[in-house]
């Protein structure tokens, strides 16, 4: 079977929206590799955005589901239940930095676990406001899609969107917006479109991820905190994409000392199976009606024994720790291709959630055309790439947090020749 063939073969049986980074298809993988049905190797900086943390085909997972494989491989929770979805609820009780009692539901997508955070925000403040911010990215459902601050591609085309939802402004420094300006944009929505008595919760990304990789300041997440508990509005720290070590830290916000009320989870929680998981506060978890939350799906038993699996890889094999030296390796190599290359303009890091932003040195305008060539390159030197931001011009490193260190050291040549050796003109 050859790339060309089974593209013409996607092109004829799938529709367009379903975008498609890669003319090439997967064969097989094992850690950080990807291999194509031609045969050709690449390693993988993406790990299907943010979900292999453990790698590929860990043996670890692959022996859980297996092992579960051979029991059972559905009953629905709700109708008759297992006690793995019991365990891994336990777990993650211990292990979210929730003060107090918590509890733990389990749903498929992140999508649903972010859904599921505003229906209990909802029933426990009676509230029907809802506040995020620009450049967040929660999802693609309706509710998601309206909480989510990035319009192109996600939102073209589908409006009009659930009501009672506003946007405020993410810190930026690259762009010029302080935690104060943030904090401020808030205090306007307050008085130009909601009463803050109105509003259920603050939905916030504590790393934004298709925004770019930029980083809540330690100062904005306390002024958030101390806000939500002025105005009885609940704190939903949305950890998708940054929770499971990818930080340096079981979750992003563990590097804070504020707590939120609920937080989501999903991606790399269950080693490439679809599971996600909503955690808070005993009191707020139970305000639903028995019935109100579930989901024929949710708690997949094969999906659970994978998440018990990944949580024990990341323990035994000190991911949280090999997060934060990969990371700095990263940048280490990043800070040194910025004296080659101009079109940097700013690099940032949390653990090995790591991004460089890249401007055309010219305008000092945001160039996703130098973002496009840096992927570009790196792809045909065999080193696969995702890119985020509002404006396209960022490239995000999601590389395997189990990636051999030979292979990393590999990678990282790969990257630092194509950033310092692109020609602009081109």
């Amino acid at each position: 079977m050859k790339n060309a063939e089974l593209t013409q073969r996607r092109l004829a049986a799938t529709p367009r929206g379903i975008g498609v980074m890669c003319d090439f298809y997967a064969d097989r993988a094992e850690n950080a590799t990807l291999w194509d049905v031609e045969g050709n190797e690449i390693i993988d900086f993406a790990s299907g955005i943010a979900v292999l943390n453990t790698g590929h085909r860990h043996p670890k997972v692959i022996a859980a589901i297996e092992k579960q494989l051979q029991a059972f491989t559905h009953t629905a929770y709700q109708i008759v239940p297992y006690e793995s979805y019991i365990t891994l609820a336990e777990r993650i009780n211990q292990l979210a930095p929730i003060e107090g009692t918590c509890k733990t539901a389990f749903f498929t997508t992140g999508a649903e676990a972010v859904e599921n955070a505003v229906k209990i925000a909802r029933a426990y403040t009676g509230r029907p406001g809802l506040i995020t911010f620009g450049g967040g990215f929660h999802g693609r459902t309706y509710m998601t899609m309206a909480l989510t601050g990035k319009v192109a591609p996600y939102k073209l085309g589908f409006g009009p969107f659930p009501g009672s939802v506003f946007h405020g402004q993410y810190p930026n420094a690259l762009y010029g917006v302080s935690s104060e300006d943030a904090m401020n944009s808030l205090e306007r929505i307050f008085k130009a479109d909601i009463d803050p008595t109105q509003v259920a919760a603050i939905v916030l990304e504590p790393v934004q991820g298709e925004g770019g990789f930029t980083i809540a300041p330690a100062e904005f997440m306390q002024a958030l905190r101390a806000l939500c508990d002025r105005h009885g509005i609940l704190l939903i720290a949305d950890e998708v994409q940054t929770g499971f070590a990818r930080t340096g830290k079981f979750f992003a916000m563990d590097h804070y000392d504020v707590q939120p009320d609920l937080i989501t989870m999903a991606k790399s929680l269950a080693g490439g199976m679809p599971l996600s998981a909503l955690a808070g506060r005993a009191e707020v978890m139970d305000a639903p009606a028995p019935g109100g939350l579930g989901g024929t799906y949710a708690g997949n038993p094969l999906a659970v024994a994978a998440a018990l699996a990944v949580l024990e890889v990341i323990e035994e094999e000190q991911l949280c720790q090999r997060s934060q030296r990969l990371g700095q390796h990263l940048v280490e190599v990043l800070q040194q291709a910025r004296h080659h290359c101009p079109a940097i303009v700013d690099i940032r890091a949390l653990g090995s959630m790591v991004a460089v932003e890249f401007n055309d040195p010219a305008t000092g305008k945001a160039s996703p055309e130098f973002t496009r060539h840096v992927q570009q390159k790196a792809q045909e030197a065999g080193l696969l790439l995702l890119s985020c931001g509002v404006n396209g011009n960022v490239i995000r490193f999601l590389y395997p947090l189990t990636i051999p260190d030979p292979q990393f050291k590999q990678a990282l040549a790969i990257l630092s020749r194509v950033l310092t050796r692109i020609d602009l003109s081109n």
